[in-house]
């Protein structure tokens, strides 16, 4: 550690490393971050942050690690609200959408495979695929009770996962998202949803809503 800096505690030094990390690719891209601007930013030595981080790619893949948790969060969340099975994916749907709009530079991270794979990071990879069993169980709800063929679960799986992802995409970084004022932003997410849920509901969605009313 340099001289006129005291020592960060270890636990500190990550937390600090990783939210000046954020906040750079917040602010100036993923082009912005290097390992002797983290430090900078941090408020450390440049050798400080190799103490937890080897790379700007073990960087990258703890950020993505720590969105991929969140967005597992949220869809778990909505997987144990009442209402019909659609209704929780459409709660899950919001709660992605929601996870982008609060989270840029996590989720501009977490898909990028040219930028980090996270089959050669264990935890991030144990958070994604948590995110993905909640997508799937909250899709399966909606194949039980809506009149799909088993085999077509998969494929709503994907289905599911494309238009939130697109629509988080739009949201984020797309040409609605400098147009539209907030209210009409959020009137067009709103319709967004209720068109796909008619998309997605079965022949026997209607049934499940009536007796969902009584």
């Amino acid at each position: 550690m340099s001289r006129n800096k005291p020592p960060v505690p270890e636990v500190d030094l990550r937390a600090r490393v990783l939210a000046a990390s954020v906040a750079l690719i917040t602010e100036e891209g993923l082009a912005g971050l290097s390992m002797r601007e983290v430090a900078r930013r941090a408020g450390v030595s440049h050798q400080a942050p190799y103490h937890h981080f080897p790379d700007r790619a073990s960087i990258l893949a703890a950020i993505a690690g720590d969105g991929f948790l969140q967005l597992a969060e949220g869809l778990e969340l909505a997987l144990g609200k009442k209402g019909t099975p659609s209704e929780r994916l459409r709660l899950g749907g919001r709660a992605y959408v929601e996870f982008a709009r609060r989270h840029p530079a996590h989720f501009r991270v977490m898909f990028r495979p040219e930028l980090v794979d996270l089959e050669a990071y264990p935890e991030g990879k144990a958070a994604a695929d948590r995110a993905y069993r909640a997508l799937e169980q909250l899709v399966a709800g909606v194949v039980e009770v809506g009149g799909w063929p088993e085999a077509h679960a998969q494929g709503l799986v994907l289905v599911a996962w494309s238009f939130v992802h697109g629509l988080s995409s739009l949201v984020l970084d797309g040409p609605i998202a400098k147009t539209l004022g907030d209210a009409e932003l959020e009137a067009a997410v709103e319709g967004a949803f209720e068109g796909f849920r008619r998309l997605v509901d079965g022949p026997g969605a209607k049934k499940v809503r009536r007796s969902t009313r009584r």
